[in-house]
């Protein structure tokens, strides 16, 4: 049976993918990373792993070589917006160039070993593409619209993004583009749903208010299990040098999640507007269209919001920190 790479393996997508596809081809599924954003103890002797920096050229090449997979999803990344501004070039040379370096590895596989290999290649890109493009008369906003991002997080994807067509209308590499709206489950850093339930955890704990920043901004929200089967449908059935936008179906008010968290904990929420979580600007509303995704792979969302925040809580009740 054809292996599977999926580099950012210890990232919270990649961590679910990689238990998602090994449930079907156990033993088969090979994961990288490097500088894990999850728990390692979760995923430590459950798969085969290899620690891998992707802006090593050499030791993608190598990984490539040894496993030749039929399917890779490429994950890894230096994913956050902030970090971006403070770390500009590690973002690039992470995001653009370790896309470059996986393409080069592939043609290289069939310059010098196997003129036939020939993998699905599901790039992980992202809405932050988007960024000024995001306004009110292009919500919900499709594939085609011009790509402003506002940080450079953004324009690395973007250059993820382009990379992959380019491989592919240049050497047929079948690069499939994956464009990310906002996922969360459990394991998740950084993002409103899993930092809420990180600190309604600890109110359940010890008492105290959720301190919130602007809960009026409205985002589409997805189930990471809805994700991870959006990427093996794309896999599937994606066509090459295409871009997908894969979005939930709904933009909720993030005030709107409170009272949810607030029944699921069996908790009050007194509210505490904190200063340092109001951002300078925000976007009102994020959502995209995702109607090609559905058309050409047959994908709905199916998990409810409830469902999503509950595993979330769930998790973050089960490591909280003493």
């Amino acid at each position: 049976m054809a292996s599977i790479l999926i580099t950012g393996a210890a990232g919270m997508v990649g961590s679910h993918l990689l238990e998602r596809l090994d449930a079907v081809q156990p033993g088969q599924v090979i994961g990288s990373y490097f500088r894990p954003t999850v728990r390692m103890e979760e995923l430590a002797g459950r798969f085969p792993m290899a620690e891998l920096d992707v802006r090593d050229a050499g030791g993608v090449f190598q990984l490539v070589a040894q496993h030749r997979p039929a399917q890779v999803f490429h994950l890894a990344a230096q994913s956050l917006p902030t970090v971006s501004w403070s770390h500009p070039a590690e973002t690039m040379a992470i995001n653009a160039g370790g896309t470059i370096n996986l393409f080069e590895a592939i043609r290289r596989v069939r310059d010098t070993l196997d003129p036939s290999y020939d993998p699905v290649v599901v790039v992980a890109c992202s809405s932050a593409q988007y960024g000024a493009s995001m306004t009110p008369e292009n919500v919900p906003i499709g594939e085609d619209v011009l790509p402003l991002p506002l940080h450079p997080y953004g324009v690395s994807k973007v250059a993820q993004d382009l990379l992959a067509y380019q491989y592919w209308r240049n050497f047929k590499i079948r690069a499939v583009r994956a464009r990310i709206f906002n996922t969360t489950g459990p394991r998740k850093r950084d993002d409103v749903v899993s930092d809420f339930a990180a600190r309604v955890a600890r109110i359940k704990r010890d008492g105290g208010a959720l301190r919130v920043g602007n809960i009026e901004t409205r985002r589409p929200i997805m189930d990471v299990r809805d994700m991870v089967e959006a990427l093996v449908l794309l896999a599937a059935h994606g066509l090459p040098g295409e871009a997908y936008n894969i979005c939930g179906d709904e933009a909720y008010r993030i005030g709107d999640l409170i009272p949810i968290f607030a029944r699921l904990a069996g908790v009050d929420l007194p509210l505490a507007p904190d200063p340092a979580l109001f951002r300078p600007s925000d976007e009102a509303v994020i959502l995209g269209r995702n109607t090609k995704l559905k058309e050409q792979t047959g994908w709905r969302p199916a998990v409810s919001i409830e469902a999503t925040l509950k595993a979330v809580l769930d998790y973050e009740l089960a490591h909280l920190p003493a």
